[in-house]
């Protein structure tokens, strides 16, 4: 499904979310509005309202062209997955979360999230706390190592991190160009096909600037106390670590309780807060021809069920193990 010209997002996996949810009607949230496509498809397809939020202040004033049209069915409001039941403002039929980075940010070397543009290393998906050059700055080695091997998984961390401390002894790293320079001077030459030596470290201290670890765990607990009974939540993520933590939840709070093994079968809870819970569902050839971002997507959906929310236990998430300054999700 390719975007309309004045529609330059194209939401992955959009059609899963509708077909399997359907009939979509009354309010929902869309916890990641980012340029407003996954709002835009749920109105189309029926939604009396939804709720748009983001933590970048930006997107909003992006939307202004075209959000002023649908009057009160779109309200917008900033903040963060943590805050998203009170956002709401009301009982959701629905949640969608699509994760990560948006390619409109990637887009923006002004933003600092990407290296194939030279721009100021900020990469705050917000607008306050501290950027990545601040972490760079003041993180010490143990700690950027941490970061990269933990959020990255990035196996040269500890080379990269000694690396980062020579060259910021010379003078600030500021930029996401000397950055990558300074990742790539220190990591073996890509083959043709592979990618940029500086991918996973950029991964990582994004992760660790916008504690996405953190929010991801808050964010589905706000979800599962914003949702009515027999409300829908649907999570796309692109990456295995993310994937992992919302399979995890989603067996945490189903009748499954977990996937067990043959030391420790898995426990069944006594009062389920999710149902009807999908595996992982990836874009068709079709729609990876016509969105290639599609390609690493994982679509994970779940019906909530009428059992009291409550808060899961960070450790059965699988979140990466990394609890420092930058990023706590032990």
């Amino acid at each position: 499904m390719a975007a309309a010209p004045d529609r330059p997002h194209v939401p992955v996996l959009i059609g899963s979310i509708l077909a399997h949810c359907a009939p979509v009607s009354r309010l929902w949230v869309d916890g990641t509005f980012g340029a407003g496509g996954y709002a835009r498809a749920l109105l189309d397809a029926g939604a009396a309202r939804v709720v748009g939020i983001d933590r970048d202040p930006t997107v909003f004033a992006m939307a202004e062209g075209w959000a002023a049209a649908l009057g009160d069915r779109l309200v917008l409001r900033q903040g963060v997955f943590s805050e998203l039941d009170r956002l709401a403002g009301a009982p959701a039929d629905g949640v969608v979360l699509d994760l990560g980075v948006s390619s409109m940010q990637l887009d923006r070397p002004e933003r600092g999230f990407s290296f194939m543009r030279d721009g100021p290393l900020d990469m705050r998906m917000g607008d306050d706390g501290p950027s990545a050059a601040d972490l760079v700055a003041t993180a010490d080695e143990a700690a950027l190592a941490d970061i990269l091997f933990h959020y990255g998984e990035e196996r040269a961390a500890r080379r990269i991190a000694r690396a980062i401390l020579r060259a910021r002894a010379e003078a600030p790293i500021v930029t996401t160009g000397r950055l990558a320079e300074i990742v790539a001077g220190v990591l073996p030459r890509p083959k043709p096909g592979q990618s940029h030596p500086a991918t996973r470290s950029f991964q990582a201290l994004r992760i660790a600037v916008n504690d996405e670890f953190g929010q991801l765990a808050a964010g589905l607990e706000a979800a599962e106390r914003a949702l009515a009974p027999g409300g829908w939540l649907a999570v796309v993520s692109f990456h295995s670590m993310e994937d992992r933590v919302v399979k995890r939840f989603l067996q945490a709070r189903s009748d499954g309780g977990g996937a067990g093994n043959r030391h420790a079968p898995a426990a069944r809870i006594a009062a389920p807060r999710f149902a009807d819970v999908t595996r992982g569902i990836k874009a068709d050839a079709d729609e990876v021809a016509a969105n290639p971002r599609a390609r690493s997507a994982r679509l994970r959906i779940a019906r909530r069920t009428d059992a009291p929310a409550g808060p899961a236990p960070r450790a059965a998430l699988g979140l990466p193990k990394y609890d420092g300054p930058f990023g706590r999700t032990t």
